[in-house]
């Protein structure tokens, strides 16, 4: 038995942002943590971000073991006993705890494929595998046109390889950007070289070779070196919902992180939180809410918490374009897009009934305060009040 004062299972972002909140609070406290991945925390954007760029991988490591924590990596938890504060591992090992953390993030959504390997671009052995296939392969099909595929697609392109986009909306990004805005974006990536095959579908994926072949709904045959998905995750609740804890597109948490049992919070991407700027309940996936929500869960685990309001942004980079953005960003609301230059740099507004609820950046950067400004007024707005609001 092993015995902890804190215990956090989970080994990504979130985990690294709680155990900064406990040592702020309880620098001597015995933290264990229990991690899937072989590797202690890292960042993961790098991977579909900076570590195409340039970076090596040197940069992605945070210093989470010079905290004085106990990892134990390599390992699943999959038995909790909330009555006797134990974890069971799937090795057999058993851990103690006052205190515990589900920091557990989420599971790629995949494909029916099962016959061919399929790289979705969730940790960091993932990234190694199709750097790997990079060192031989020029040609790469990525599927999804959301978050990660609009990145990757952008970084393998950069990276010069042939990249297909396939995706079933109409334009990339379609859900989060306005439609002038998304279909700009289509045909930025083909400009860039990049085959978008929008409106499309994956129907079949044979190997051939050392290559793929990939047949369209559209009819269209096209042969890869290696495919990479980016089709969404499932926040992995199992072993939450199994101790009969509240699960609802995520671990519900309270404004303090706790759980229905209040010796156990959540943080992350797993986090089913609500947000008093946005009025309603929601679950981010992105790097500064894991990061940010793990110091607080932490402070709260160390007996020192504070409520978590914060309203986190997140950022992306396509090229020679990027964003920084906050709140919601649903294509179905209504917006306003106030363009310096159109589509190279602005600001996008979306309001539901006059109040904004999300502010997108495009190629404007260091103002994500004023965005959470304008986010928190509670008055209505017409177009003409937010022109020129966020210079």
């Amino acid at each position: 038995m092993k015995t902890y004062k804190y215990l956090i299972v989970g080994g990504g972002m979130a985990a690294h942002g709680a155990v900064r909140g406990i040592r702020e609070i309880d620098k001597d406290g015995e933290i264990g943590l229990i991690g899937e991945e072989s590797h202690p925390p890292y960042k993961r954007p790098y991977l579909s971000k900076k570590l195409w760029l340039g970076k090596t991988e040197d940069s992605v490591w945070f210093d989470t073991e010079q905290s004085g924590v106990s990892m134990h990596l390599g390992r699943k938890a999959i038995g909790l006993d909330p009555a006797s504060k134990r974890i069971t591992d799937d090795k057999g090992d058993e851990y103690s705890y006052q205190r515990l953390l589900f920091a557990t993030g989420g599971t790629p959504r995949r494909l029916l494929f099962t016959s061919v390997e399929i790289i979705y671009l969730r940790f960091l052995d993932d990234y190694r595998k199709l750097r790997e296939l990079t060192q031989s392969g020029d040609r790469f099909a990525v599927i999804g046109g959301g978050f990660i595929g609009s990145e990757i697609a952008a970084a393998l392109s950069m990276n010069n390889k042939q990249v297909f986009m396939v995706f079933p909306e109409d334009a990339i990004s379609d859900r989060m950007f306005p439609r002038d805005l998304a279909e700009f974006l289509n045909g930025y990536y083909r400009d860039h070289g990049v085959e978008v095959f929008a409106a499309d579908t994956v129907m079949e994926i044979t190997p051939s070779g050392s290559e793929y072949v990939m047949k369209t709904g559209s009819g269209r045959e096209i042969a890869v070196d290696g495919i990479v998905a980016g089709v969404g995750i499932d926040p992995s609740v199992g072993l939450a919902e199994s101790a009969g804890l509240t699960v609802e597109n995520g671990i519900v948490v309270d404004e303090m992180c706790r759980t229905a049992n209040p010796d156990v919070c959540a943080a992350g991407d797993v986090a089913n939180f609500y947000n008093p700027l946005l009025g309603k309940r929601v679950r981010v996936e992105h790097e500064d809410n894991a990061i940010t929500q793990g110091e607080y869960a932490g402070r709260t685990m160390a007996g020192q918490g504070g409520p978590y309001h914060y309203l986190p942004y997140f950022y992306s980079d396509l090229f020679d374009l990027g964003y920084e953005a906050v709140g919601e960003l649903d294509s179905r609301l209504q917006t306003f897009a106030d363009w310096k230059e159109p589509f190279r740099e602005g600001v996008i507004y979306y309001l539901n009934q006059g109040r904004v609820r999300g502010v997108l950046l495009w190629n404007v950067w260091d103002k994500v305060p004023a965005a959470r400004e304008v986010i928190a007024d509670s008055r209505t707005f017409s177009p003409e009040d937010l022109k020129g609001r966020i210079a």
